[in-house]
């Protein structure tokens, strides 16, 4: 069968993405790109957050159009939305265009579930826990030819109070060091230029074991990689604050091909907010870890995430967030409206803040971080870097990304030249910097 996926959401979605084409390329089906000539089409849905959900089933129905204009006889719906809905009777009933559901932890049933001939819909949800993260490197049909994600844990075992995470993912289950160096080996043999490790929470790896913790994963994957192709990136995301060490900025810091590339998603910065969420630490505690990476790593990118309008959250606190961001200067930030859902603790919390106000108060951080964003980028203007190129939009003009530039979150990297090939590193003098992006010449 020809066989067409759509990949929503994280990237812990696109490994699981990529694990099931796969499988099913092992089991003699053919991937396509084209979803008007796929005799079936997978969609791996998001499920935070309400918009992701949204999305999520627009997608779905916009691929259920094949089923009358296309060849499509089968319609495969995987990942955290159908995981999170599961128990809900009017699920089966608001989707009857689906053949077949499988939850977060089915991955490894997708052949079955797409091969499936009956007529009523196929639905498969093992307990997220019972997901094996121990089981050998399976084979991956890679999204991204050059970009790859490895998860180094699945789960999360924290307990923040506007995350439905655990629920979809089970716990924290940390994978054994040398299968996630055994998978990055593999990775590299197939071209890949940049390796990226993922979680809920990376640095929380080793919780769950009587073993090594996270800067442990960073020295040996980077040694496995130097070995393999001393070129490649190695890149960590999804850090957590209270588990990013100085271990693992030294860890940065002795090995070239790691990014000095500090992705830790906050949430917020004042003492009482954090308590709501159930987030353990405080703003001092943030102000402290930041000036110890700048410290240690001077030339590092600091990345975060927050939340605004959290229930409870008062006029001051909002500005006292700001103020926070303000003082670090973070090179990129990603802002998030709280979402509610009846599932999560923080709904049953006081204090919910009006749509527009969270809104406003969205903006207004997004507008101060441009200004900050624009002050970062300046400090590039002169100096050269490896830039990977990734596109050839038109003549003369090719976009790529610096080891301080994460795909997909982050602004990217003009590059004015020509024959340049997709995939390449290569030297780039930067000449202008912008609210988002930089740009500049090859040397």
């Amino acid at each position: 069968m020809k066989i067409y996926l759509e990949s929503l959401g994280c990237s812990r979605n696109q490994v699981d993405s990529e694990i099931m084409l796969g499988r099913l390329v092992a089991a003699g089906h053919q991937m396509i790109t084209d979803p008007a000539q796929a005799d079936a089409i997978i969609v791996n849905t998001c499920g935070f957050i309400s918009t992701a959900s949204q999305e999520a089933v627009d997608v779905i129905l916009e691929m259920a159009e094949f089923k009358t204009t296309g060849s499509c006889r089968r319609l495969v719906v995987t990942g955290c939305l159908v995981q999170r809905y599961k128990d809900d009777p009017d699920l089966l009933d608001s989707l009857p265009e689906v053949d077949a559901f499988l939850g977060t932890a089915a991955c490894d049933h997708i052949v079955k579930a797409v091969e499936n001939t009956d007529k009523m819909p196929f639905t498969l949800f093992p307990e997220p826990d019972a997901r094996q993260v121990d089981t050998p490197v399976q084979a991956r049909e890679l999204l991204n030819e050059k970009i790859a994600y490895i998860k180094v844990s699945e789960g999360c075992s924290r307990h923040c109070t506007y995350c439905i995470i655990p629920t979809l993912r089970g716990r924290q289950r940390s994978r054994p060091i040398e299968l996630i160096c055994r998978e990055a080996s593999a990775l590299l043999d197939k071209g890949v230029k940049e390796i990226i490790l993922t979680a809920e929470n990376t640095t929380d790896y080793g919780l769950d074991l009587a073993g090594p913790a996270f800067h442990t994963v960073l020295e040996k994957t980077s040694k496995k990689m130097a070995q393999k192709d001393p070129s490649a990136w190695l890149r960590f995301l999804y850090t957590h604050p209270h588990t990013l060490d100085e271990r693992v900025i030294e860890a940065v810091q002795r090995h070239a091909n790691i990014c000095s590339y500090y992705d830790v998603p906050i949430q917020h910065a004042h003492d009482e907010v954090l308590k709501r969420m159930g987030r353990p630490y405080t703003g001092q505690d943030l102000i402290r870890l930041f000036s110890d990476i700048r410290r240690l790593d001077p030339d590092a990118a600091l990345r975060t995430t927050i939340i605004v309008g959290f229930p409870g959250e008062t006029d001051q606190q909002f500005k006292d967030l700001l103020a926070f961001i303000q003082e670090v200067e973070f090179d990129f930030l990603g802002v998030f409206t709280y979402s509610d859902s009846q599932d999560l603790p923080a709904h049953k919390l006081s204090g919910h803040i009006p749509e527009d106000v969270a809104e406003l108060r969205h903006d207004t951080i997004m507008a101060a971080q441009a200004k900050i964003s624009e002050k970062r980028n300046a400090r590039h203007v002169g100096r050269v870097y490896p830039v990977l190129v990734e596109e050839n939009p038109e003549d003369g003009v090719y976009i790529g990304r610096t080891p301080f530039q994460a795909p997909e979150v982050d602004g990217v990297t003009f590059i004015y030249s020509d024959g340049l090939d997709t995939g390449s590193l290569v030297q780039v003098k930067i000449t202008d910097a912008f609210e988002y992006d930089i740009a500049g010449e090859m040397v």
